[in-house]
């Protein structure tokens, strides 16, 4: 009885192993009528070596990155930074006009050692991935940014996009200069976050709107405003 006990004990203890190791997927969500795999990110880090100081004398446009693959734990601190709930009442890291939050954001994973390439959607309020497409799509939304190498070399690329109407329905068309702003805000918070993990990362705003609309899968509400590719420096 006590071996069988031990034997239990261990089996158990490889499961859990294997839960910490690997992202955590199921299939609850839908997108566009079809079940969608959920990746649990692992938790963000509320603390780092870098100061903002040193993060901000630090901040600058890294368009060139090296051959290697990104993590999830990075993508994850990444994600979190750009559009992340900071506090219960679902606020979150970047300020947002009348707390309205018009912002999507989106992931390209191309070179990653622990996510499959595919097309994800960041969902802040669970901190979770929703694996919207499959396969690597980095050349194509390269081709859609006319050309700009640094997205198809980047490990990933995050893409923001915005339901303008969930602001200017509130503040009329001044609403529009709001979320450009708030964009703004949570790019900022990209590349800082960038500079801290020790990764570069570039502000990419040329592109052919209706080309990353499609590749993206995004909704009709939905408008893309920026590309940003992340690599090892």
């Amino acid at each position: 009885m006590k071996s069988v006990f031990i034997t239990s004990a261990l089996i158990c203890g490889v499961f859990m192993l294997a839960a910490i190791s690997s992202p955590i997927m199921s299939n609850e969500s839908t997108w566009g009528g079809k079940p969608m795999d959920i990746i649990k990110l692992p938790e963000p880090n509320y603390d780092s070596k870098t100061s903002v100081v040193r993060a901000l004398l630090e901040r600058r446009s890294v368009r060139s990155y090296k051959e290697e693959s990104l993590t999830l734990v990075e993508v994850s601190q990444l994600l979190w930074a750009a559009q992340g709930i900071t506090n219960n009442k679902g606020f979150r890291t970047a300020p947002s006009a009348g707390a309205l939050f018009p912002l999507e954001v989106y992931l390209v994973a191309g070179n990653m050692n622990d996510l499959s390439p595919g097309i994800y959607k960041y969902e802040p309020s669970r901190h979770e991935l929703l694996k919207i497409l499959d396969g690597d799509k980095r050349a194509e939304l390269c081709d859609a940014a006319l050309g700009q190498g640094c997205i198809k070399q980047g490990g990933v690329a995050i893409v923001f996009s915005a339901v303008y109407e969930r602001t200017t329905k509130r503040y009329g068309n001044r609403g529009i200069r709001y979320v450009h702003m708030e964009a703004g805000h949570a790019a900022q918070n990209v590349y800082l976050q960038a500079v801290s993990l020790n990764l570069g990362t570039v502000v990419v705003g040329a592109f052919n709107d209706n080309e990353v609309k499609r590749i993206m899968n995004m909704t009709d509400e939905e408008q893309p405003l920026y590309i940003m590719p992340v690599g090892r420096k």
